[in-house]
């Protein structure tokens, strides 16, 4: 499949010529031949580069956890100042855009709503509209399709660094439609312009394109983990292990107190659409229960077409709540920030799934209450659509 990401056609244009460019990036911004965006911009004539940021984890991406934040630095070849936006700000200041005109975002996306790049950019584009800077977004594909919506949609007073607006947790969109999406319907007013796609189609994984899998972030290190990540995420909301300090992150889930057996038996009873639950043992190497002996199940993925990672996670949620009712625990704040709220909740985008999953409401009865929102979003999501 011939396929011209958003850098490709950005920098083909020209439009960077004359001009004094920042790029918010991170290792996965790489086209099919692994160049880099930075040296891209670099080296595209009559283009100065004066400033480079960096989202969570980082512009190496090497800070592993949640809310460690990275320092500010300078580039090892071009000598051009890195500005950390998960650090002591999340919003570029009026010193940081002071010498540029044009904010290049180049991210990979993983269509998820809680997924923090997206609200960088968001952040990014308030300040850009502060502060009279251009914004081009370069578009890259959705790697879970952009076909496909599941899950919540985040209610009002809910707000946080892992869900800015009303969209849903499986969102089915591109970060260049989500970047017009945040712009136009919820009034950033940015100068923005999306450098689009071309020849991506709408239905396709990430392993269907050429673009080569780097990994976004350190605990997405392959495709299947960023398949299950929508629903596995709320993981972090509970005293379970999502996998973080394994290989395997967001597909294995365990504690040391749960029976993997009796999980995977009673989620595979249930007959969810194309996965399988696994009994697993496991031994984290740093955070929740590390070096300590966990036991639950790995998600393998058997039709990742049918496979509903929301409704999944939900469920496993719903058999590790019952079957451990005494250990069972909902995570306590801080979490991204949020001191108050539950992460639990900031995760969901509302305090629905823990108050019915402690109701003892099943899981598909949980799943089946988002589909007027969802239809409600897509009206909104339609205008937006780029492909």
């Amino acid at each position: 499949m011939d396929l011209i990401l958003g850098i490709d056609n950005l920098i083909a244009s020209g439009q960077l010529e004359g001009h004094k460019v920042g790029v918010l990036c991170n290792p996965a911004s790489v086209d099919q031949e692994l160049r880099h965006t930075v040296d891209r911009i670099w080296a595209a004539p009559r283009v100065t580069l004066v400033g480079i940021f960096g989202p969570q984890h980082g512009f190496n991406s090497d800070a592993q956890d949640n809310m460690v934040e990275t320092p500010h630095g300078k580039h090892p070849r071009y000598g051009v100042p890195i500005y950390s936006l998960y650090s002591d700000t999340r919003i570029p200041s009026e010193q940081m855009f002071k010498k540029m005109d044009i904010l290049v975002i180049d991210l990979q996306d993983v269509g998820t709503r809680v997924y923090t790049y997206i609200h960088t950019m968001a952040n990014c584009l308030r300040a850009a509209s502060t502060h009279r800077v251009q914004v081009v977004v370069c578009d890259r594909p959705n790697p879970i399709t952009g076909t496909i919506m599941e899950g919540p949609v985040l209610q009002t007073g809910y707000e946080s660094f892992v869900g800015q607006f009303p969209i849903p947790m499986r969102h089915g969109m591109t970060i260049g439609e989500l970047a017009g999406l945040f712009n136009d319907q919820f009034g950033l007013r940015a100068d923005l312009t999306v450098s689009r796609l071309k020849g991506w189609v709408r239905t396709i994984y990430a392993d269907q394109n050429p673009v080569p899998w780097i990994m976004p972030s350190p605990n997405l290190p392959t495709l299947d983990s960023a398949t299950v990540y929508p629903g596995a995420v709320l993981i972090e909301g509970t005293n379970l292990s999502e996998g973080r300090g394994t290989t395997r992150p967001f597909e294995l889930v365990g504690a040391p107190w749960l029976r993997g057996e009796k999980v995977s038996d009673q989620l595979n009873q249930m007959s969810l659409p194309g996965v399988h639950f696994r009994p697993v043992r496991f031994e984290p190497t740093f955070h929740k229960y590390a070096r300590q002996p966990c036991e639950g199940c790995q998600t393998h993925i058997t039709d990742r077409r049918s496979f509903n990672p929301i409704l999944a996670m939900v469920a496993l949620l719903e058999v590790c709540r019952r079957s451990s009712p005494e250990q069972f625990a909902w995570r306590s704040p801080p979490y991204e920030y949020e001191q108050v709220k539950l992460p639990i909740d900031i995760l969901y985008g509302s305090n629905d799934l823990r108050s019915q999953i402690e109701a003892g409401v099943p899981a598909i009865e949980i799943a089946s209450r988002w589909a007027s929102n969802l239809a409600a979003f897509a009206e909104i999501r339609d205008k937006f659509l780029l492909y």
